[in-house]
């Protein structure tokens, strides 16, 4: 009887956690640009919950356009489709793939069990298909009708890069390659292993891979394995960063770090800079912090977890490194509180009607009222650094009553100028063109 009011109280705790937390006090695209407002955190109880809950799009259903443009489904009835990569010959390589399972012991609790209903509640509790499908629009219409396993039995995959006649995935828990020609529908070697990357708990799993302009090195992003480090320091190895990576070696060291969880990765073209989006930290309410756009430097430091944006002390991290903090760069650009900013891709000569900038794929806060994200943004670029407010590329991905038809994940433009976009919620990858479209 005992164990059963137990679980009861937990339960009830779960459903109850939405109504915790506290409430965004600063005004709309207040913690967005180059110089976001920070207020003071205001850590609560309980961490602030407001989740909205998955239901796919209705018959129809699609997001909505910003003007001059317009978006129809490239392909639907996809398993989690997290990440693009566009051929040279046009094809479409997409990543299904979810969180891998946790090591036994390692699921946090009641807190961790509390935190597997939420995820679950807004999608991101299916098993992981842990393949990449091609998808091909032969005839140019703007919807694939050819759709092929092209590589299967992978770990949690993510990010993928081809260079030369090898095909690059970042797994969960490693770099991995096999060959590839063009035109190839299938991949039936076994992946060789290049490089293992951090794995274990996997508070971040999602790992992306990008070659150098010139294809020699691979950059590949690793996220944290915590929130702000509560889990102690020695399981951050080589976390909370982006590896550069020479496969001839293969050997590798850590190019940036600081970074609590990056993802996108994009070249600036003029100044060949690496720029990547990264999400930051939670718990210490709705207004922070600003997860960001930022170019990379070889051998910066970024503050995770001992401060936020450049030099901002996070007072939970103990013991405290000033030392670190002194080093702490601030990044270029603030894309929202919680907006789980995740795809990145660079817009120079698309279809799109918004000119030289940066495309982003925001997949949309759980932990923050209201909410924020679910949508896909463009900041515009004047040169090298970003100009100005972002701009709406997509939008209409929550219902009125806050439900998630879609979250916009990866995006990459096609051959044609095209943009596409993978909504693992919705199960699609759509494609948004100016109109008309480029043939």
């Amino acid at each position: 009887m005992v164990a059963i009011r137990t679980v009861c109280s937990v339960l009830a705790a779960a459903a109850g956690l939405c109504a915790c937390g506290d409430t965004a006090r600063l005004p709309p695209a207040a913690d967005f640009g180059p110089t976001p407002q920070l207020p003071a955190p205001n850590k609560t109880l309980l961490p602030t919950l407001n989740i909205a809950p998955a239901t796919g799009w209705p018959a129809n259903g699609s997001p909505v356009a910003a003007p001059g443009t317009r978006v129809a489904a490239f392909a639907t009835g996809l398993d989690h489709p997290r990440w693009i990569h566009v051929l040279p010959n046009g094809d479409v390589l997409v990543a299904e793939s979810n969180a891998p399972p946790k090591p036994e012991g390692s699921g946090g609790g009641i807190r961790g069990w509390i935190m597997n209903k939420v995820m679950a509640r807004a999608g991101a509790g299916v098993p992981s298909a842990n393949r990449i499908t091609l998808l091909r629009d032969a005839d140019g219409d703007g919807v694939a009708e050819v759709r092929s396993v092209f590589l299967e039995n992978l770990m949690s995959p993510f990010g993928m890069a081809l260079v030369g006649n090898v095909l690059y995935v970042a797994n969960a828990d490693a770099l991995v390659r096999v060959p590839y020609t063009t035109g190839d529908t299938r991949i039936t070697a076994t992946p060789t292993k290049v490089v293992d990357l951090p794995a274990g708990i996997n508070h971040h799993w999602t790992k992306n891979v990008m070659a150098d302009p010139e294809e020699r090195k691979l950059y590949v992003t690793v996220g944290s394995n915590s929130n702000v480090g509560e889990n102690g320091m020695d399981i951050e190895a080589g976390r909370a960063a982006i590896w550069e990576i020479d496969p001839a070696g293969p050997t590798h060291r850590l190019f940036a770090t600081g970074l609590r969880n990056p993802n996108g990765l994009a070249w600036e073209p003029t100044t060949r800079t690496l720029w990547t989006v990264a999400n930051e930290r939670d718990e210490i309410g709705s207004d922070l912090v600003p997860d960001y756009l930022t170019s990379v430097r070889d051998g910066t430091f970024y503050g995770w977890p001992y401060s936020y944006y450049g030099q901002h002390v996070d007072e939970r991290v103990k013991p405290p490194r000033p030392d670190l903090v002194a080093r702490a760069v601030a990044p270029d650009y603030a894309l929202g509180a919680h907006t789980a900013s995740l795809g990145l891709a660079f817009a120079d000569g698309s279809t799109l009607p918004f000119g030289r900038g940066m495309v982003i794929g925001q997949h949309g806060s759980w932990n923050r009222k209201p909410h924020s994200g679910y949508k896909v943004i463009f900041v515009p670029f004047d040169g090298a650094k970003p100009s100005g407010p972002p701009k709406d590329v997509l939008t209409g991905f929550l219902t009125d009553d806050g439900k998630a038809m879609g979250r916009p994940v990866g995006v990459a433009f096609d051959t044609r100028g095209g943009l596409l976009v993978a909504d693992d919620v919705g199960n699609v990858l759509w494609r948004v063109t100016g109109s008309p479209a480029k043939p």
